[in-house]
């Protein structure tokens, strides 16, 4: 039995959700080879910094490239507006694909391994990467994978009603992430000096990130306002490429540069995609959220705190549960109500949201005092067992 845990993306952001059940795997002694694929040195790094002696030793570490001269050619050619490696990279290496019994992934390209490449003999496992609430992760995609772990009670219900996946193949594990980061998080990001410290993390998404719009604006109320402190840490992808295309709705757009006057203002702090920003360092330093239809601020109400969110694509969401997270605090409509709502917020968390709060991360998360990556891995286990 080969068990492979595949990471095939730009950036490293979704290592830490699957890559814990691995070593749970290891660590369990499943009798099967647990093996864990890459298709970049930056997904190699982070694989080792979080496996740790495991890699290597009880895992097994593949680094997957492009083979093909035509595929490295296409790649060249087309990498700086779309991902053309993490899409091209499954037909180079289908021998690989082949020899597997389970694949476990965070995202849903590699369904092209069964819808375009006829793998039917591979189970593929989706471990999802986030607890958010946007429509492109109840899509129905979701219904081909062969087993699902979700991290709560809302996902598995919106997985079953809305993209009619079948209870039995859904196991609900909780959050392997929270397994592996530091609460604490680096000490040195900002001054603790009293003053509030604001996370704004705009989504990628043109159709409906606030930074096209918004963004530049906001981080020059910020400079003029040095009362707050303000980390700017983005979706890791949407500074990655020149231009941003989504897939859910044929949308692009330019993220731009960021000015001068931005880096260099004191009270700003500005990360458009290390490593910190993966590790839930900053959702666990701010004292606000400020942001849009991200996942990570299921992660920042790891502990509740004030919530603000900015609505300006104008969108009229209503009880639209693809935006349940904007119950969490008050959404801006518009950008002359931003200063007085950001003012209001701590009050208005006390008074109205912290309770709401708490209520969401629960449907959000089923955690127990089990490690969810054990849980995952158990469940993982048990598909090995079964027949298909």
């Amino acid at each position: 039995m080969r068990i492979c845990f595949l990471f095939n993306h730009d950036q490293i952001h979704q290592v830490a959700h699957s890559l814990p059940i691995a070593l749970a795997m290891a660590r369990m002694g499943v009798g099967a080879e647990i093996l864990v694929a890459t298709t970049n040195a930056r997904l190699s790094d982070e694989v080792r910094i979080l496996g740790g002696d495991a890699i290597g030793r009880s895992i097994t570490l593949i680094e997957l490239g492009l083979r093909s001269p035509v595929s490295r050619l296409l790649a060249g050619a087309l990498e700086r507006v779309a991902p053309a490696t993490k899409l091209l990279v499954y037909r180079d290496n289908l021998d690989f694909f082949r020899s597997l019994d389970i694949l476990v992934v965070a995202e849903k390209t590699s369904l092209v391994l069964k819808t375009r490449y006829g793998l039917d003999h591979l189970r593929i496992v989706h471990t999802r990467h986030g607890a958010g609430d946007r429509a492109i992760g109840f899509d129905k995609a979701s219904a081909l994978f062969d087993h699902i772990l979700v991290s709560g009670p809302k996902i598995r219900e919106r997985l079953i009603g809305e993209t009619g996946v079948d209870p039995a193949r859904i196991s609900m594990t909780g959050y392997p992430k929270f397994d592996v980061v530091d609460p604490a998080g680096p000490a040195h990001i900002l001054r603790d000096d009293g003053r509030p410290v604001v996370l704004y993390n705009p989504h990628p998404s043109p159709h409906l990130s606030s930074w096209y719009r918004w963004g530049r604006q906001i981080l020059d109320w910020f400079v003029e306002h040095d009362d707050y402190q303000l980390i700017f840490a983005p979706h890791v992808m949407l500074f990655e490429r020149p231009f941003v295309i989504t897939i859910d709705r044929l949308r692009i757009d330019r993220p731009g540069r960021i000015a001068e006057r931005y880096a260099r203002a004191p009270n700003i702090h500005i990360d458009l995609g290390s490593r910190i920003s993966t590790t839930m360092a900053y959702t666990n330093r701010a004292d606000i959220y400020l942001g849009d239809v991200s996942s990570q601020i299921y992660e920042f109400l790891l502990r509740p705190r004030p919530c603000l969110f900015l609505n300006s694509q104008a969108l009229d969401t209503g009880n639209d549960p693809n935006f349940a997270h904007w119950q969490a605090g008050p959404v801006v409509d518009d950008m002359a109500d931003f200063g007085r709502l950001l003012a209001e917020t701590q009050r208005l968390h006390a008074d109205i949201y912290k309770p709401i709060q708490q209520r969401m991360f629960d449907r959000s998360f089923d955690l127990t005092d089990e490690p969810s990556s054990l849980r995952a891995a158990r469940a993982i286990a048990m598909l090995c067992e079964s027949p298909r």
